[in-house]
């Protein structure tokens, strides 16, 4: 196995001064941001190794847990970040919710039936895979919340001409919920279509750089990727299923959106 020495790692950063150098060059402002997110990604990578070396260290079931429910908040917090669009307390509740309950029955069914470790709760596997799942998951929501508040922005009048004509809320704002579906889950289904011949994942190099044979790579790349439909897919009909209803008061009528 390659073990890359600082000088290694030192000369792969050549790529963040390449990027800093065209986007001065094209007078695109993000040099701070791209800064901040180099130092940031390396500041955590090194952290998170320490961590993983504890965990591995001292398997203990709440300790993974713990993680897991570490990784779940800072997921939940940077969905609220990344979505522009203004959101009520209600619909923040729904996005926890959805993140919790989605991502937690989505790890604990793969780590029970799919992988089957035992102990569940060995770090090397769980930790990993849960970070993957919840990641994913956190993407998808994001693009599902945007989409969804978005849509019923726009469609404001065509709801409530639908609900004056007796609709029900959830008739009324069906293609809307089911674009904010769509939206989240495409990314992931593009993913699927193109590993393996026009990428090859993080994971599966990762392993393969490892030693480890490039069957077992791929056997492991395919439930992952599996895993993450199932992640993105629950959490995310959780999240539109109750997301469209905290845009109605308890008289179904329409809630105006800024």
């Amino acid at each position: 196995m390659l073990n890359p020495s600082l000088l290694q790692i030192a000369s792969a950063f050549f790529f963040v001064i390449i990027t800093l150098l065209i986007l001065r060059t094209r007078k695109i402002s993000r040099e701070k941001e791209l800064v901040i997110a180099s130092g940031r990604m390396t500041l955590q990578l090194t952290l998170t190794g320490y961590i993983l070396i504890f965990l591995f260290d001292h398997p203990h079931p709440l300790y993974s847990l713990a993680v897991i429910l570490v990784m779940t908040v800072f997921a939940i917090h940077n969905i609220y970040a990344r979505v522009k669009n203004p959101l009520s307390k209600s619909l923040k509740r729904i996005i926890a919710l959805s993140m919790t309950l989605g991502t937690g029955f989505t790890v604990f069914y793969f780590m029970l039936v799919v992988v089957q470790v035992d102990p569940w709760y060995d770090p090397r596997y769980l930790v990993p895979i849960a970070g993957m799942l919840i990641g994913n998951a956190m993407t998808g929501i994001s693009l599902g919340v945007t989409r969804l508040v978005t849509g019923i922005s726009d469609n404001q009048s065509r709801i409530e001409t639908a609900l004056m004509l007796g609709a029900t809320p959830r008739t009324a704002t069906k293609e809307v919920v089911d674009h904010a579906f769509d939206a989240a889950i495409m990314p992931t289904i593009n993913s699927m279509m193109g590993i393996g011949i026009v990428f090859l994942p993080g994971m599966m190099t990762g392993q393969i750089l490892s030693g480890t044979s490039p069957v077992t790579a791929i056997e492991y790349q395919l439930i992952i990727m599996l895993g993450i439909l199932g992640s993105v897919a629950f959490t995310t009909i959780l999240f539109v299923e109750l997301g469209y209803q905290t845009f109605f008061n308890k008289d179904q009528q329409l809630i105006e959106v800024n």
